[in-house]
């Protein structure tokens, strides 16, 4: 059982701003400082079916991306059929919250792109999103799909 957390406050809408405010910091400073990698906004990371590979997000990544999704006029996940992305817009095949995708997506899983990053290069970025989880009340990290609808309901 997890203990109260102590940066927690009684408002959960502070707490969730706080939290998403806190993860962009967290993609920014990975984009300002990327290792090395050649993605070719080729999708094929995000047909899961494809890779075999699913993003796990944190409870603060999933918080970011569900508000992306809402920036982008979207009040639910949408379904696919076709084993990829539920963020691949299906006409475009671009991320609809690109500037609010999930760090496993920035951190390119994809072989065309160069593989994944390697943990010592973003383990410290990891070890914070694991804190805004924390602090957020999150279990650890979750599927894709299923954190970012919880996170559309917890924000409604």
């Amino acid at each position: 059982m997890r203990k109260r957390n102590p940066h927690k406050t009684s408002d959960p809408r502070r707490d969730t701003e706080e939290a998403v405010t806190a993860v962009r910091q967290i993609y920014a400073e990975l984009k300002a400082n990327p290792p090395e990698r050649n993605c070719t906004l080729q999708t094929e990371c995000c047909r899961f079916q494809l890779t075999g590979r699913i993003p796990m997000l944190t409870k603060g990544e999933a918080m970011t991306a569900a508000k992306a999704l809402r920036a982008a006029g979207r009040k639910e996940l949408p379904k696919r059929a076709d084993g990829a992305c539920p963020l691949l817009h299906p006409f475009t095949s671009r991320c609809m919250i690109y500037e609010g995708r999930p760090f496993g997506c920035r951190t390119h899983f994809c072989e065309a792109a160069g593989g994944p990053y390697e943990r010592r290069e973003v383990v410290d970025l990891i070890h914070r999103l694991e804190e805004i989880d924390e602090n957020l009340g999150g279990e650890g990290t979750r599927e894709l799909s299923v954190a970012i609808s919880d996170a559309l309901e917890e924000i409604r």
